[in-house]
């Protein structure tokens, strides 16, 4: 095998600084989106491996190009069958790790602009559902209480549900960021962008997590501990998303008999969508909503709840008064591919 070149080289810190240093620090605190971006530069390195022959020896930027990127688009189309969703999620990746190239050095600036030119493919954004309130109720009251693990899987279904939080919020929360003890109770959760969000929480709720702590974090909880952690790590490691929508998955397979509302697809993202549709059924308005679900701006909370223009000019006059599957990447390299030589082996 020939030695790689200088360029190649470069390439691979490049890639190396963008996920380890750069994109967790400058870009997102979320793992998820993290892991996103290397999930895109593996199988873009995996793609120019396999169709254009390049390997540690030819490696250069230009490899980045337009054509090649294209080229990459229409196999993940069509070879990986993935959806115009995954591949628009593929491209926004690869065009911030671009980004960032051009932005250390500018002779390669062009690289970003070219891919700002491929435009994102055309989907038809999918309806979250929510669910009724009788549909919350009667999930509510699936778990066997009379186990540890539903006492558990209640507790974390009601606090979902009370805050409309995301489910990464939830599952990053720590005991440092419920106050149970205060005049009125609260739980922080860092959103996207690391921004820190209050999230006031009602008596029923309250009492939920009252027991809950008591049981499963003792009298004198470790402040740094999960609030919700995994029974393999123990208190200093969450729970994974995997067990989450396993258990909630069960529980929509038990009450979908009994109430067609309940999806037998159930994940965590329904409970968000559910409470914050029962908040504007219950009257709340649409700006207080936006601020409660941490989005950035009422446009987004619009398109979230399908509110219309005039909804949202008669909240602005109320104001005035008052969601890892254990399976071995497709992509993962063996000792001398390309994928390995950029560190990109999962």
């Amino acid at each position: 095998m020939k030695k790689p070149n200088k360029e190649a080289i470069e390439v691979s810190k490049y890639i190396h600084h963008f996920l380890s240093e750069y994109a967790p620090i400058h870009l997102t605190g979320s793992q998820h989106t993290i892991k996103s971006y290397k999930t895109a530069l593996s199988l873009y390195i995996t793609f120019i491996e396999k169709n254009t022959e390049i390997t540690s020896a030819t490696l250069k930027f230009d490899c980045f190009g337009k054509v090649n990127i294209e080229s990459w688009i229409e196999w993940l189309s069509h070879d990986r069958k993935c959806s115009v969703a995954t591949i628009n999620v593929r491209i926004a990746s690869l065009r911030t790790f671009l980004k960032y190239v051009g932005s250390r050095d500018t002779s390669l600036l062009y690289l970003y602009q070219e891919v700002c030119g491929i435009p994102s493919k055309k989907a038809i954004r999918k309806k979250v559902m929510g669910l009724s309130k009788d549909a919350v109720k009667i999930i509510l009251a699936a778990p066997d209480i009379s186990t540890k693990s539903g006492r558990r899987d209640v507790s974390f279904m009601v606090l979902l549900y009370s805050t409309a939080a995301r489910l990464d919020e939830l599952l990053d929360m720590k005991v440092k960021q419920l106050h149970l003890k205060s005049k009125k109770p609260y739980a922080s959760v860092v959103g996207k962008g690391g921004k820190i969000r209050t999230l006031y929480l009602l008596p029923k709720t309250v009492a939920h997590m009252e027991q809950y702590m008591k049981e499963f974090h003792g009298d004198t909880p470790e402040q740094e501990a999960y609030i919700f952690y995994s029974r393999n790590t123990g208190k200093y490691g969450k729970m994974s998303q995997t067990a989450i929508d396993k258990f909630l998955k069960k529980y929509a397979r038990q009450c979908h008999i009994t109430c067609l509302d309940v999806p037998m697809n159930l994940h965590a993202h329904n409970f968000r969508h559910a409470k914050s549709s029962h908040w504007l059924e219950d009257g709340m308005n649409i700006v207080q909503i936006s601020f409660l679900l941490g989005h950035e701006n009422l446009q987004t909370t619009m398109i979230y709840l399908d509110i219309t223009t005039d909804q949202v000019a008669e909240a602005l006059v109320t104001i005035e008064n008052e969601t890892d599957k254990m399976v071995t990447p497709k992509w993962k390299g063996n000792d001398g591919s390309l994928l390995n030589f950029c560190g990109l082996t999962l």
